[in-house]
């Protein structure tokens, strides 16, 4: 093993220029292997934390009119839920972890001179836990204010931002369509896009919402749950809901299930088939090296034909004149290999964050791409760099093992 790696040395040594010229390929393609495979684990992250960021596990569940005729009542009924549901729907699903009734209302919200149209949700304490919302100062609203019907609230940075102006709003009181509310919290900044904005909010007990609109009919229900099965959780509240309220429980408009679970799911498959496509993109490109090396290596078997023949003629194997000139070719593979890894990490580095979710959303930055270079990344590269070397050599050292000796020695 000794000789042929030395043997395999001095030829590269021979021949440094053209060796160096195929390592670049080398080093160019599984470079761009691994980029394009960090670029899909990086693109995988950036989706599961937007995903995140709203959480995963939870349902929210919003009343319809019915699109069905079903238990003697016409099509068009409408659905409506009350805080019965919220007891029926614990009841029957347990693997309900938190449930919070929602009750919704832009209201006139004011501080000092400012004042503002802002959305105010009437929840129970346990929406913190449902709707993945982390606080930045003071508390969250508890059950103790629950029960006591506390006027206290609990705000959204750009809340704050817009009534406070950077000032202190902890202890300040607020009004709400004229009623004082004490801020007791300040919410963390939530990537924001779109319409709905997670960060113009006012948070108050479900109890006082009663002081600013009749909650006796929800908006909605929010719910998280603790099992991955999340299309038998839909199930359970459609038929659990279709019970309590005569309808159909495959009509779809009756009663509206919005499942983030199921959308991640759909990203993850599209996820899925966009690695596969950038890795099969970078297989190609690696193996446009690997067809350099194997022609430099042919013109390599062709150049040393007399040599070929003249370790034949000294008894030298077919064996070990395929091994000489494979050993070559995967020494070249592999030191081309390992700097485009290097050169693959210094890109990741240097680049730094890809704007993606930023670009269309505020606070947004986890939502950018990294290009996240793993082990099963370099693992998988190292497979493809391994059999396209082993290709790519093999062809040559076949063809130089089964030269004739006697034409060799001829060879001019």
């Amino acid at each position: 093993m000794r000789d042929l790696l030395h043997e395999s040395y001095d030829a590269m040594r021979y021949n440094r220029r053209r060796t160096a010229l195929t390592m670049l390929g080398m080093a160019w393609g599984i470079a761009t292997v691994v980029m394009l495979l960090a670029y899909g684990d990086g693109f995988g992250i950036a989706v599961a934390n937007v995903f995140r960021n709203f959480g995963t596990k939870f349902m929210i569940v919003v009343p319809g009119r019915s699109s069905m005729q079903a238990g003697g009542q016409k099509a068009g009924a409408e659905t409506r839920l009350t805080l019965d549901d919220i007891d029926l729907l614990t009841t029957n699903i347990p693997q309900i972890v938190h449930i919070t009734p929602s009750c919704e209302e832009d209201a006139a919200v004011q501080y000092d001179t400012r004042s503002y149209t802002i959305s105010v949700n009437g929840e129970y304490p346990n929406t913190l836990d449902i709707r993945a919302l982390g606080l930045a100062q003071g508390r969250f609203y508890n059950p103790e204010d629950q029960i006591q019907r506390a006027r206290v609230a609990v705000i959204g940075s750009e809340t704050r931002e817009k009534l406070f102006s950077g000032r202190t709003a902890l202890g300040e009181h607020i009004r709400v369509d004229g009623i004082s509310f004490e801020v007791v919290g300040v919410l963390s900044p939530k990537m924001a896009g779109g319409d709905d904005n997670p960060n113009l909010v006012v948070y108050v007990p479900f109890t006082t919402m009663g002081d600013l609109k009749d909650t006796h009919y929800l908006d909605s229900v929010w719910f998280d749950y603790e099992t991955d099965d999340y299309e038998r959780i839909e199930q359970s509240v459609r038929y659990t809901m279709a019970a309590q309220h005569k309808f159909n429980p495959a009509d779809r408009r009756a009663l509206r299930v919005f499942n983030l679970m199921e959308q991640l799911h759909q990203f993850e498959v599209i996820i899925l088939g966009l690695k596969i496509l950038l890795g099969f993109i970078g297989t190609l490109t690696l193996g446009i090296g690997g067809v350099g090396l194997m022609n430099i290596m042919l013109v390599s078997v062709t150049q040393r034909t007399r040599e070929i023949g003249i370790e034949k003629a000294l008894g030298a194997r077919r064996r070990y004149i395929f091994l000489q000139f494979l050993a070559e070719a995967l020494t070249i593979t592999f030191i081309g290999g390992l700097l485009g890894i290097v050169l693959a990490y210094v890109v990741a580095f240097s680049v730094g964050r890809l704007t993606l979710y930023s670009a269309i959303a505020k606070h947004a930055e986890a939502g950018d791409i990294r290009l996240m270079i793993n082990p099963v990344t370099l693992i998988v590269a190292v497979l493809i760099l391994t059999a396209v070397g082993l290709i790519s050599g093999m062809i040559p050292a076949i063809r130089a093992s089964r030269l004739d000796p006697i034409e060799a020695l001829r060879y001019e």
